[in-house]
């Protein structure tokens, strides 16, 4: 029997029961650790908790009742950015660490919102089925109608990671751009020639709104009827966060009473979206499956990122991105280099 037990559940999102762990084990080689599976339901969890060194999380949603049961757990590892799927108060309550990879995917999430910006500002969805259709002379009088990208204004709500990512690619179009972002300093957004706005200002001011908030208690819903009534007729809404951060229902309403006057969205309030979402029908809004983190990389960049986390805690080292960071100063676990985070897992 191995000296650590790190349980998961099985079956969960992005592997199979019964092995493929290979990438986390890279790491956790000769520290005696074996990633073992259990059943993915909460009863079958709390039945092996109490053999957990440390839990692997993912495919699932991880209760606070799964959270009490660990009864010697000294981490908390996700394989994502997001932790909404986690408890993280009872965690924090319990003086477990819980690490995300805030840093993994932010280039494929950037390059995607870049592309659900230009893609529906030149109306590529609807210039390719006019193309499909016949329809090839109504292609130019719908471009001649909108004014070109350069000058126009991009407005982020949320400056992390992502955001920041997306105003350096941004800059290269000639994009004007404002933040808003209370949680950010200031010249970290004059560095990458975003101007400092309040959230009234960027909603009322942007050809492009670009949705970065986390998915928190504070953050859910956090885009209501009001704010979408603020943003200019001619605007485009662009998210690649998460979905329960905005009421769909009241973005919806925007798009079908012309409040603005477009979207490309990657999350949704449900996922899969239901097949009687509106927005399916809508023209000028622009849809993916919330894969914008995709791409050759995903899953062995972000495998490799939880086993080295794991193996920080169980040599009795801090870890690289703890998102509850004040259970560490009780935790006993050593500072092994310079820790700094901004706020969390923000995307």
């Amino acid at each position: 029997m191995a000296k650590y037990t790190i349980l998961t559940p099985a079956g969960a999102s992005f592997t199979t029961a019964g092995g493929g762990y290979e990438y986390e084990m890279e790491a956790l080689e000769g520290l005696d650790a074996e990633i073992v599976e259990c059943p993915a339901t909460e009863e079958g969890f709390i039945a092996a908790a109490p053999t957990a060194d440390a839990v692997y999380a993912k495919g699932m949603k991880f209760t606070a009742a799964m959270i009490n049961a660990l009864t010697k757990c000294r981490h908390i590892a996700l394989g994502t950015v997001g932790v909404d799927y986690v408890d993280v108060a009872a965690a924090t309550a319990k003086g477990i660490p819980v690490t995300n990879c805030p840093d993994t995917f932010i280039e494929e999430v950037a390059d995607h919102a870049m592309m659900l910006l230009l893609a529906t500002h030149r109306r590529c969805i609807e210039q390719d089925r006019m193309v499909r259709e016949g329809r090839w002379a109504e292609g130019r009088p719908q471009l001649l109608k909108i004014p070109r990208l350069m000058g126009q204004t991009l407005g982020f709500i949320g400056f992390g990671r992502v955001a920041r990512a997306t105003a350096r690619r941004a800059k290269a179009f000639g994009l004007h751009m404002k933040a808003y972002d209370p949680y950010v300093e200031e010249l970290t957004l004059s560095a990458l020639g975003v101007e400092p706005a309040t959230l009234s200002e960027v909603l009322s001011t942007s050809d492009f709104v670009s949705m970065h908030l986390p998915d928190t208690p504070e953050t859910r819903g956090f885009l209501k009827e009001r704010h979408f009534r603020q943003m200019k007729p001619n605007a485009i809404f662009i998210t690649t966060g998460r979905g329960p951060t905005v009421n769909e229902a009241a973005l919806i309403k925007a798009l079908e009473e012309k409040w603005i006057a477009g979207a490309g969205l990657d999350v949704f309030e449900v996922e899969p979206t239901r097949p009687d979402n509106p927005l399916h029908r809508m023209p000028h809004v622009i849809l993916s499956p919330h894969n914008a983190s995709a791409s050759s990389r995903f899953d062995p960049a972000r495998k490799r990122r939880v086993g080295q986390e794991l193996a920080l805690t169980l040599q009795g080292k801090w870890p690289m991105s703890c998102v509850n960071p004040t259970v560490l100063e009780k935790s006993g676990l050593r500072r092994w280099q310079p820790y700094a985070m901004e706020r969390g897992p923000n995307s």
